[in-house]
């Protein structure tokens, strides 16, 4: 899946830049893909030679083509659809509104399998809690519950991992309090970046057979 992903996203940068038809093309680019993409040698000598990639912050990730809306938790009644500026606030957020969850698409996300991850903080231990479903097969179960494991920072850490035969897919429930970089003054751009490059690296070494 992933490796896929990163084949057509290195096509489509060809292909941006056959058509701006220039002799050197700039494109921005973010960390864990540029890693993914030298690591796995997607890029090729010529493309290195004629492609000025440039690191860009993460945290701009998710500053565009984002739909976000809230919700109430408990009727998963629509609330309000939201601009990326949303994202600018603090996590606690969601403690001061603990009715509420967070729900956002990106076109990111399809290069890790996922549709759209929920965000909200629990009513009883004000965790804030992470939901979302990951198309990955089922005999990735180990290695999936292994990465989770490891990952997960804390004795007392906990997620909830459920195959669904039906969408071909596990729904994935983690606190992001448990992982090792969590700050309980992020603003909720800093914790779906965090999200997305740990779904990132978990999809990677799944698909690698890094883990058992």
């Amino acid at each position: 899946m992933l490796r896929k992903q990163m084949h057509q996203y290195v096509e489509k940068l060809l292909a941006e830049k056959r058509m701006a038809n220039v002799n050197e093309f700039t494109v921005e680019i973010y960390k864990v893909e540029y890693d993914y993409m030298k690591k796995h040698r997607l890029l090729s000598e010529d493309m290195e030679s004629s492609i000025s990639l440039i690191v860009q912050d993460p945290l701009s990730r998710f500053q565009h083509n984002v739909y976000i809306e809230r919700g109430n938790k408990e009727t998963e009644d629509f609330i309000a659809e939201e601009s990326p500026v949303f994202l600018e606030q603090p996590i606690k957020y969601f403690k001061d509104h603990i009715d509420e969850f967070m729900y956002m698409e990106s076109p990111w996300f399809s290069m890790i399998g996922v549709d759209a991850i929920s965000f909200e903080a629990d009513s009883v231990f004000g965790n804030y809690d992470v939901m979302l479903g990951l198309k990955q097969p089922k005999k990735s179960e180990k290695g999936l519950k292994t990465f989770l494991k490891e990952s997960l920072q804390y004795e007392e850490a906990t997620f909830d991992l459920m195959f669904s035969a039906n969408e071909g897919l596990w729904d994935l429930n983690f606190s992001v309090n448990n992982l090792s970089t969590f700050k309980e003054d992020w603003t909720i751009l800093q914790a779906y970046n965090a999200i997305y490059e740990l779904m990132f690296t978990l999809v990677e070494k799944v698909e690698e057979g890094k883990i058992e």
